[in-house]
């Protein structure tokens, strides 16, 4: 193996046998990632059509980088459905804690950003622990019981 690639398992709670159970590709360098796609500059990010999957595939490898080192060594995963709602990254701790984390290219965010993880958050009942999105945004804003959305950069405080 070249450790080129990471792959992300899929979150498989026993509550649903509707989940998929592809594991999801990420490239264990971003830079590299967008050089396969063509990004030779910060302009070629702001038409959209790559700026969320390159943001994704940093934010799961830091982390990623930042659970091998964590006192609570969570788990991470994917959440997706056969319908097609997806949260980014599941961590589930080893007590069965579970956060729901999406990732947003977006500066601004709405309730409905919230839709998934809230529908996930009551799949999960009691296991539910918190739910963030990580977006480009700068300020943290909570959007309800244990849903909150915080700035990428929060992942460096």
């Amino acid at each position: 193996t070249t450790f080129l690639t990471v792959l992300l398992p899929p979150w498989s709670g026993n509550f649903s046998k509707r989940l998929v159970k592809t594991p999801k590709l990420y490239l264990n360098d971003t830079g590299l990632a967008a050089h396969l796609l063509g990004v030779y500059s910060e302009e070629m990010l702001g038409d959209g059509r790559f700026l969320g999957p390159l943001l994704e595939n940093f934010v799961l490898l830091e982390l990623l980088k930042q659970a091998s080192w964590s006192e609570t060594q969570p788990r991470l995963f994917y959440f997706r459905t056969q319908a097609g709602q997806e949260i980014d990254v599941v961590m589930e701790d080893p007590a069965g804690r579970i956060v729901g984390i999406e990732i947003k290219a977006a500066a601004t965010l709405t309730g409905r950003d919230f839709a998934a993880l809230k529908d996930f958050s009551e799949s999960m009942g009691d296991a539910f622990h918190l739910g963030i999105i990580l977006y480009t945004g700068s300020e943290p804003v909570s959007f309800g019981k244990n849903l909150h959305a915080l700035p990428v950069s929060t992942l460096w405080k």
